[in-house]
C-alpha cells in the first residue's frame, strides 16, 4: 500500500503532502485545481510515465528547475527526482540506474478517468496507448522493445525520406530492428487482449445490468510474417516515403454484441465499455501478479448515471488502494465504498 505522498515543484504544486488511506482516499475540489495531478504525481511515482503527457520535463512547476515525487510504500520509501537534466530514482536512500529495477519495488497501477472515453472515439493512438500501458506492466521486456522499435521507425522513416532514391541497403538493419522488437510487441498485445477478454464482459455485464457482450478485437498491421509483409509492401513505401506496416499502426476493435461499439453503442454504453476495459486490465495484472493494483480514479461520476456509477463502485476489487477525485461528495451516501480518508483541495493546498 502507498501510505503517503509528497512533491515539490510538481505542476501547480510548490509543496504538497498528504497521507493516504489502505483502502481509499477521496480528494475533493473543483476544476483546475490540481485533483488530477495528485493521481498524475501517484502513476509517476509507481511507474515512471504520466497519463497526461508523454514529456516527463512538463511535469516541474513553471519557474522552476527541478520536481521530486516521494512516497512510503510498504513502509519503503521511493523517490523520482529531475534537476535540470539528471534524473534520480531511489528505493530506500539506495540509487537505481535502470528503471525495471526500481518499477520492481513500486505497485502496478490502473488510472480510470474521463478521457478514456478515447480509447472508444478516439484515433487507433489511443487504443494503442491502452495496450502499451497494461502490456508495459506484465513484461518488463515490453517497454524495452517498444522504445527500441521507436528508435528504428524513426531511423527508416528518416531513411525513406532523405533521399530521392532510398538506400534500401541502409534501410535493411532498421527493418530487421522493426521486425525484431515488433515480433515482441505484437505477441505480448495478443497475449495481453486474450487475457482482457476472459473478464471484459464480465465487468460490462456486472456494470450495466444488461445482456451485454464485450469483446476485443486484434488489428495486427502487417498480420503473423512482417518479414514477408515488408517485402510486400516496398512500392508502396517507396511511393509514400514511410514505414507502413508494424505494431505502430496496430488497432483494436470493439464490439458490443457483434456490432461495432464506436457506432452503434449508446453514450451509456459506451461509458461502460471503457469502465469495463479498465477494470479488465486491473484483473489480469491481479491474476499475473497476484497482488491487487493501485486504481487512480479521475473524476468520472458526473458521467455515469446513478445505477452505472453505484454498480461499478460495487464491482471494484475490495482489497485494491483507491485514490478517487471528485468535485462533490453527492454520490457517496449511496456508494458503499467502505473506510475512507478524505482531502479537501484548493488553490493548491490540501488539508483535511
Amino acid at each position: 500500500m502507498l501510505s503517503k505522498i509528497r512533491l515539490s515543484n510538481f505542476r501547480c504544486f510548490e509543496k504538497v503532502e498528504c497521507f493516504l488511506d489502505d483502502n481509499t482516499t477521496i480528494i475533493v475540489g473543483d476544476n483546475a485545481q490540481g485533483k488530477t495531478t495528485i493521481l498524475e504525481s501517484v502513476c509517476l511515482l509507481m511507474r515512471l510515465q504520466s497519463p497526461r503527457t508523454s514529456k516527463i520535463r512538463d511535469l516541474i512547476k513553471i519557474g522552476q528547475s527541478n520536481l521530486a515525487a516521494e512516497g512510503l510504500i510498504s513502509d519503503k520509501k521511493i523517490i523520482f527526482s529531475i534537476s535540470g537534466n539528471k534524473r534520480k530514482m531511489l528505493v530506500q536512500e539506495q540509487i537505481y540506474t535502470k528503471r525495471k529495477d526500481y518499477l520492481k519495488e513500486t505497485s502496478l497501477v490502473v488510472w480510470i478517468g474521463n478521457d478514456d472515453i478515447l480509447i472508444l472515439r478516439g484515433s487507433s493512438n489511443e487504443r494503442r496507448r491502452y495496450l502499451d500501458f497494461g502490456a508495459s506492466q506484465l513484461n518488463v521486456s515490453y517497454l524495452s522493445a517498444l522504445k527500441a522499435y521507436k528508435r528504428a521507425l524513426r531511423a527508416r522513416n528518416f531513411l525513406l525520406k532523405r533521399d530521392a532514391s532510398p538506400k534500401w541497403d541502409e534501410i535493411k538493419p532498421y527493418t530487421k530492428l522493426l521486425i525484431d522488437n515488433g515480433n515482441i510487441i505484437a505477441e505480448e498485445r495478443r497475449n495481453l487482449i486474450e487475457q482482457l477478454n476472459k473478464f471484459a464482459s464480465e465487468y460490462q455485464l456486472s456494470v450495466s445490468g444488461e445482456n451485454e457482450e464485450l469483446k476485443i478485437i486484434y488489428d495486427r498491421c502487417g498480420g503473423y510474417d512482417l518479414s514477408c509483409s515488408f517485402d510486400d509492401v516496398k512500392n508502396d513505401e517507396l511511393k509514400q516515403r514511410q514505414t507502413l506496416i508494424g505494431p505502430h499502426r496496430d488497432d483494436i476493435s470493439l464490439q458490443i454484441n457483434g456490432v461495432n461499439a464506436s457506432k452503434f453503442a449508446s453514450e451509456g454504453q459506451q461509458r461502460t465499455i471503457v469502465l469495463a476495459l479498465k477494470m479488465a486490465q486491473s484483473a489480469v495484472l491481479k491474476n499475473a501478479t497476484g497482488n491487487d493494483p493501485l486504481l487512480l480514479i479521475d473524476d468520472i461520476f458526473g458521467e455515469l448515471d446513478s445505477s452505472r456509477r453505484n454498480k461499478f463502485l460495487s464491482a471494484l476489487p475490495k482489497r485494491s488502494q483507491k485514490i478517487i477525485t471528485t468535485t462533490n461528495l453527492d454520490w457517496l451516501a449511496d456508494s458503499q465504498i467502505g473506510p475512507y480518508k478524505k482531502y479537501l483541495i484548493e488553490n493548491g493546498l490540501i488539508k483535511d
